[in-house]
């Protein structure tokens, strides 16, 4: 692996999140150094539509020429969206999967993918494609299309290729799936006494179903499953990662989540936390608030042997090909303020936001009846 410098770096498979509407300076030095792959934007980052378009901006312009920045967001509609008014707030995606017409679940991701698109972002960890099959689960419940394998496969699918068609990368999430649990991966380790029979019946056909599609990337679930590994939950299982790699065969990248989550967090110290999902077969890691940890993990990647990192550098490399940006924005030359005054004049441009057909569109799909 020998090209370009910061393409390789192995801080490449690190995306992190921060406090505050601006990028901390550490963070942009990281950028600039190639040292970071990603960053993750939540509510607490986020003011208005100019200001989200500047942060984006400085942020993509701070990565070097040869190793874009990517910025991820989840924005899933429901309880789980980041952008809200003047964006569009979009219904749970089980309303949308209740439909059942797979061309409003395109249009869906179409919009969404305009919407982060316009504003610099660009990969989105959704869709949910876990199956619902637990009305007690706290945490997926009505994020998932629906309560059966073939529902959430067809609208999972659809909803993947439409995003991506609008240049926005998709996340099929949480490999090999959370619908079943009854504790929630944020503050516990779940756990699940499925067998591989199940699996292959209901959890696993919606994650083929995105493969089959294109999708990405996916993303790991924090959830124990016993019968196929007693000791680790997926995210640092190669025995349940072997099942991503070899019985579905997909070969896109693939995130852990987040690993400050107390699942793996109360369990795991974090050299296991960082090393562990790369022995696993996992890609990418995701640190979302914590900067002493992401520092921590950047060091350990940074010592990590290429065995561990090559796979997942390649990867990222193709991702950042096909979905990141290359050219440096000209909105980062200005400031906040001639951007925030600019967007008041009607620079910003035909759509929005407000963007009234994609308000028409989640109005309908909120409809009863």
């Amino acid at each position: 692996m020998a090209t370009s410098p910061s393409r390789w770096q192995p801080g490449q498979l690190l995306f992190v999140g921060f406090a505050g509407t601006k990028a901390p300076r550490p963070l942009l030095e990281a950028i600039r150094a190639g040292r970071i792959g990603g960053a993750i934007l939540f509510r607490r980052n986020i003011e208005s539509p100019a200001q989200v378009r500047a942060l984006c901006d400085e942020l993509h312009a701070a990565a070097p020429a040869d190793a874009p920045l990517l910025i991820a967001i989840d924005q899933e509609g429901g309880r789980v969206q980041r952008l809200r008014e003047p964006f569009t707030v979009w219904p749970p995606m089980r309303r949308v999967g209740e439909l059942g017409d797979l061309a409003t679940t395109a249009a869906v991701a179409e919009a969404l993918a305009v919407e982060l698109g316009e504003h610099g972002i660009d990969l989105d960890f959704a869709p949910v494609v876990d199956v619902d099959t637990n009305p007690q689960n706290p945490v997926i419940g009505d994020r998932s299309f629906g309560r059966t394998a073939a529902q959430v496969s067809a609208h999972g699918a659809a909803f993947i290729k439409a995003m991506q068609a609008r240049g926005v990368a998709a996340c099929a999430k949480h490999f090999p799936g959370h619908g079943d649990t009854i504790s929630d991966s944020h503050l516990e380790l779940p756990r699940l006494e499925h067998d591989l029979d199940r699996l292959r019946e209901v959890e696993l056909p919606p994650f083929a179903a995105a493969a089959a599609a294109g999708v990405a990337t996916m993303m790991t679930a924090h959830v124990l499953f016993p019968r196929l590994d007693r000791k680790r939950p997926a995210t640092l299982s190669p025995d349940i990662m072997a099942l991503l790699r070899g019985e579905i065969g997909y070969e896109g990248l693939v995130f852990s989540d987040d690993l400050e989550m107390k699942a793996v967090a109360d369990h795991f110290s974090i050299e296991e936390r960082t090393l562990g999902p790369l022995e696993a077969g996992v890609d990418a890691l995701l640190v979302c608030s914590q900067w002493d940890l992401a520092e921590e993990c950047l060091r350990l990647l940074e010592r990590a042997p290429d065995r561990l990192i090559e796979h997942g550098l390649r990867r990222m490399v193709a991702l950042k090909e096909a979905y990141g940006r290359t050219r440096r924005p000209v909105a980062v030359e200005r400031s906040l303020e001639e951007i925030e005054r600019a967007r008041e004049e009607g620079a910003r441009g035909p759509a929005g936001p407000p963007y009234a057909d994609h308000q028409a569109l989640a109005e309908r799909i909120a409809r009863p009846g």
